[in-house]
């Protein structure tokens, strides 16, 4: 049964938005049987929601298809999208990892098996079970994105990094007042003169501070899991 808080139609609509995909009416009534919702209701509900904006549509011939409106979504900046990269090639060099030590206690099982007692066998093939399990639910965290950090590593690690960050910073400002004051009066070129001391600029060697205070910003807004 559909649950009494919810109508059809904010029930079409959130497992629209958590799809967001192109969907007809078939595929929404199919995933939404577990709530008792006829396939009439549900196409009502889909045609109110695209009437009122709420959801896209468009047709094919005969048929409509439906998608989340994508004006809803954030739309990930390039630092956020670099980050995304480097986190999925992290997940997947651990995944790699699991997968072998699942392989290795496998072939460790096999082994065994043809070296112990009957009774002994029972005893290593259940804890080894056991730790297959426990690393196959690890391994379906990380297919669904699930990072496996705790709150407190992640807050050391973001503290660690304000604290480089805001040094950085600090030690910019205080070479720049002092750089005016030496170079105020200075009669020759400046940069003639920065090349002579061997003194480069972030932006010398393609480094933007700017980019580090913004991805810390970012990081603060971001809702934490």
């Amino acid at each position: 049964m559909a649950p009494k808080s919810e109508s059809t139609e904010e029930i079409v609509l959130n497992f629209v938005n958590e799809q967001n995909k192109p969907l007809n009416t078939q595929n929404v009534a199919d995933f939404l049987q577990k709530f008792d919702l006829k396939k009439t209701a549900i196409q009502k509900a889909l045609d109110t929601l695209a009437d009122n904006g709420r959801i896209s549509f468009k047709e094919y011939g005969k048929q409509k298809i439906y998608l989340a409106r994508q004006d809803q979504f954030a739309i990930p900046n390039g630092e956020e999208l670099s980050q995304m990269k480097e986190d999925n090639a992290n997940l997947q060099q651990r995944l790699e990892e699991y997968k072998k030590s699942i392989n290795e206690a496998e072939g460790e099982t096999k082994s065994l098996q043809s070296n112990l007692t009957l009774e002994q066998i029972h005893d290593r093939t259940t804890k080894l079970t056991s730790e297959v399990r426990m690393m196959e639910e690890k391994l379906e965290k990380l297919r669904g994105g699930v990072t496996l950090v705790s709150p407190e590593e992640r807050k050391a690690v973001e503290e660690l990094y304000a604290e480089t960050v805001g040094q950085w910073k600090k030690r910019k400002r205080m070479f720049r007042d002092l750089w005016d004051s030496i170079t105020e009066n200075y009669p020759k070129d400046l940069k003639q003169f920065k090349e002579e001391l061997g003194i480069e600029y972030d932006e010398d060697v393609g480094i933007n501070l700017q980019s580090f205070l913004d991805m810390l910003q970012n990081s603060k807004k971001r809702p934490r899991s």
